[in-house]
């Protein structure tokens, strides 16, 4: 014979979490994220979400997504290297920095012997983009099948450094030209880089970087648009770029809430094109004292990036905290994303996220932030007034005291940082060299400076 048992009433099944909770109420399991949004313990149907399918659309070579590096350095020679053994180690793509990606004869040395027609070759040049641009053309010998991404970024640079040497117009004005000169030549190249990873790695909210990332690419599109482009062709020429770490949660709803947002961009300029998203690991996440535990935060922000949908990503090295990664370094994060690729087998599924509803809700909340934030921007003049105005900074900066605040508190943490802190950590080798400054001039505001969670807690370490 079967036997039943009575079924707690509401109150009683609330009387039994909260002495769980050892009298702490239901209410302290749900807090504030640093846009406002509530994140509670449960979701359920109840809650009314609206499901949610956001899948990348692109398939690289017949992978899942573009596993992407970043090689940076001032000798070409070196550089040249770097790329060869990382395309040889299982790299579809790269993506060029420091010097060498911004001297046209050093350009082309870098990329001696690179088939640009089979691996996609992008640029990091800061304001210098638009030399770069055309130094790439060149590289590329009118091959119309060479897979550019010319990754020009203006606005990012402007922000970071806090100078331009013209004014902001004529840099954007720039870039657009360069685009219009050479997409008839280059079909499958891509133009712009829409990123908001500055307003990431400033310390910003999600909310922060989606409408950053949301305000540059119309900032580009309408500079491209008054350059002869089409809206067509600026928008698909446009990548979106946000940065992904160890809150993989936040950071794969964070691409699938990019994606719905640049559906409304595409409407309001009267053309529906699918969006195609760069994820870049976060670097303010990572640490210095020990930059082993590195490595966990990296495959975490790889996975975010795989499982929301990213069309390419790129990992930094693990020692990126102390100077640009060695070959080692380099290595480790290629690894990272083919073991990700091909053994955890993350890119069979389109959006793995998909029916999950704190994910979907979650994806919709930040979205709709993330709009609001843009709407607000755009009432400000639009993204390049409203940094020269000094009006974006001090948002950011509130979000940066709530994540330091949070860390400092206890209620957020990093491993081997502030929680499993190792005494005696074993040091790893990297170049002390850093990234090119940008120049003073004709243009100003106040910087998004970079900044590193862990350091607070290194230099108090350090003073013991």
């Amino acid at each position: 014979m079967s036997q039943t048992f009575p079924t707690p009433s509401p109150a009683e099944w609330r009387a039994l979490a909260e002495k769980a909770l050892k009298d702490r109420p239901l209410e302290s399991l749900v807090h504030l994220d640093p846009d406002g949004l509530a994140v509670r313990p449960l979701y359920a149907a109840a809650t009314g979400v609206e499901p949610l399918f956001a899948p990348r659309t692109s398939d690289a070579d017949g992978r899942a997504w573009d596993l992407r590096t970043l090689v940076e350095g001032d000798d070409p020679a070196t550089v040249n290297a770097a790329v060869l053994a990382d395309l040889e180690g299982g790299a579809a793509s790269v993506v060029l920095g420091g010097r060498a990606a911004r001297d046209p004869a050093g350009l082309a040395r870098a990329l001696d012997g690179v088939a640009l027609e089979l691996a996609a070759v992008g640029l990091d040049a800061g304001l210098d983009g638009p030399a770069a641009a055309d130094a790439l053309a060149v590289a590329a010998r009118g091959a119309p099948r060479a897979k550019l991404r010319f990754h020009m970024d203006p606005v990012s640079a402007f922000a970071e450094t806090g100078a331009a040497p013209r004014a902001m117009a004529d840099h954007l004005a720039e870039s657009a030209q360069a685009a219009a000169r050479h997409a008839g030549a280059y079909p499958e190249a891509t133009f712009f880089l829409a990123s908001g990873r500055v307003a990431h790695e400033a310390g910003g909210s999600i909310a922060q970087e989606l409408a950053f990332a949301a305000a540059n690419a119309v900032a580009l599109v309408k500079a491209a648009v008054a350059a002869g482009m089409s809206a067509e062709q600026a928008l698909k020429g446009t990548v979106l770029g946000v940065s992904v770490d160890q809150t993989y949660f936040d950071s794969l709803a964070k691409l699938r809430a990019l994606r719905l947002i640049w559906r409304s961009i595409g409407k309001a300029f009267g053309i529906e094109t699918p969006a195609i998203i760069e994820a870049r690991s976060s670097r303010r996440m990572l640490a210095a004292r020990d930059p082993w535990p590195n490595l966990l935060r990296l495959t975490a922000a790889g996975f975010a990036g795989a499982a929301g949908g990213a069309d390419a990503v790129v990992l930094d090295g693990f020692t990126r905290a102390g100077g640009r990664p060695d070959a080692f370094a380099r290595r480790q994060a290629r690894n990272t994303q083919l073991v990700l690729m091909e053994e955890a087998n993350l890119g069979r599924v389109d959006d793995p996220a998909a029916g999950s509803w704190y994910l979907d809700q979650r994806t919709r909340e930040l979205a709709e932030a993330g709009w609001e934030e843009f709407r607000i921007i755009e009432a400000e003049g639009g993204l390049v007034e409203a940094l020269r105005g000094g009006l974006i900074q001090p948002r950011v900066a509130r979000a940066r005291q709530a994540l330091e605040h949070a860390l400092g508190a206890g209620s957020e943490h990093l491993v081997g940082v502030t929680k499993f802190v190792d005494p005696e950590p074993r040091p790893a080798p990297a170049d002390p060299a850093g990234p090119v400054a940008g120049e003073a001039g004709g243009d100003a505001c106040a910087p998004l400076t970079p900044i590193r969670l862990a350091a607070p807690f290194e230099a108090e370490g350090a003073a013991r």
